[in-house]
């Protein structure tokens, strides 16, 4: 992080600050917060500006509204859950740009705190070029800007690049975006070895460039979940109607290739847990992977085997990530594998760091939250950090003045 200016290499001392948060958090459908994580992970960002003596003007997105107005998306109720945790106020802008807002904004007194209504009700914040003045509208609401959304540091999106364009030497990273490059960036340059990598999840073409990248990176390469199917398939394996991409079977025969090139371990299932239907009620058989899936049939877990095939290689390993599910862990019928896995890693005395996404849900699922080195709080982000070693996002930032 020495490359990019921090939160704390600058005087925030009655400044107004304005900081892009990843509050874009689950909501059931009268709008109460299934999961406030995200915004307790932007709390120690808020509570550091804060105690230097600055105003706070936070925005973020939620969901994918389109570039219009949808209340179903407002951040009205991230406010309220923002003003419980803090034990203070909260103002909230009915818009994130406009008079009214830049009023606000204005009037705003050393330790107060303004929440934007939902940057994606602007259909320039996600695409920039439509609109350029809309960043400079953002823009001119604060003196400083911290990005600590890590979730969103692989968009170019208005609040996230181009923004950083008005803040000369004061466009820094936050806390939270600090912490998830210092855990991140040796898997990408050092990482204590054996450094194991544990890929799971639905697609291949969601993950291929950090496979790519890792089979690079790592000492071996652990494969679960829909996307294994695809690598299967390009063996020989019959995998009846399992889900599996097409076109992307080159691109899988290609991560092998390179498996075998760099000396990096493939590590495949060796047995499926497989179901007549995609339900939690389905009849379900363990089969060995050389017997074949029937047709009609679909792989929806590891089984027994590879589980302990799966657990035995992570006990040698000093370093593991791990990003995706290794079954459709949603149905308890075939949660096994993704739990085993879970308990494995909670146990293991390696650097644990996991990817974001499915696999967080999964820990949250069996308790074991705290017993993890490092939790990303951007599934694609991460992910992407990893296979690039950068972000639109970082890269945007005010980096740090060279001394010769």
């Amino acid at each position: 992080m020495e490359q990019y200016l921090s939160i704390r290499d600058i005087d925030l001392q009655g400044k107004k600050v304005l900081v892009r948060v990843d509050f874009n958090v689950p909501m059931d459908e009268e709008g109460n917060i299934r999961d406030d994580a995200r915004i307790q992970a932007a709390i120690p960002t808020i509570r550091y500006i804060l105690d230097q003596g600055a105003s706070l003007i936070l925005m973020s997105h939620h969901g994918r509204p389109k570039g219009k107005k949808n209340l179903k998306n407002s951040l009205q109720p991230c406010a309220q859950r923002l003003q419980e945790i803090l034990g203070s106020p909260v103002i909230f802008a009915a818009d994130c740009v406009g008079s009214k807002t830049k009023q606000l904004a204005e009037n705003l007194q050393v330790g107060a705190i303004l929440l934007l209504e939902n940057l994606r009700f602007h259909h320039a914040e996600e695409k920039p070029e439509s609109d350029l003045n809309f960043a400079k509208e953002l823009a001119s609401l604060g003196e400083v800007y911290v990005n600590d959304a890590f979730g969103s540091a692989h968009r170019a999106h208005s609040s996230i690049v181009p923004i950083t364009s008005y803040f000369p030497g004061h466009s820094v990273a936050g806390l939270l975006m600090e912490k998830e490059i210092r855990h991140l960036s040796p898997l990408v340059k050092n990482p204590e070895r054996p450094f194991f990598a544990l890929i799971g999840g639905a697609k291949v073409s969601s993950k291929i460039g950090v496979l790519k990248s890792l089979v690079k990176h790592a000492d071996a390469l652990i494969i679960g979940g829909g996307m294994a199917f695809t690598f299967l398939k390009v063996l020989g394996y019959e995998i009846g109607d399992s889900l599996f991409e097409e076109e992307f079977l080159d691109e899988a025969k290609e991560v092998i290739t390179l498996c075998k090139s760099e000396n990096t371990e493939l590590i495949l299932p060796r047995d499926l847990v497989i179901a007549n239907t995609f339900s939690n009620e389905a009849d379900t058989r363990t089969i060995e992977i050389e017997e074949g899936i029937p047709r009609t049939w679909q792989g929806l877990d590891i089984g027994p085997k590879s589980i302990e095939i799966f657990s035995y290689s992570l006990k040698k390993a000093k370093t593991v990530l791990w990003n995706g599910p290794m079954g459709v862990f949603e149905f308890p019928q075939f949660a096994k594998g993704t739990f085993a896995i879970t308990k494995e890693l909670a146990q293991s005395s390696a650097q644990t760091i996991v990817g974001g996404g499915d696999s967080v849900a999964a820990i949250q699922a069996t308790g074991f939250h705290d017993s993890f080195d490092h939790i990303s709080t951007g599934g694609g982000a991460s992910l992407e950090f990893i296979e690039f070693g950068n972000l639109p996002g970082i890269e945007a930032l005010s980096k740090q003045p060279s001394f010769n």
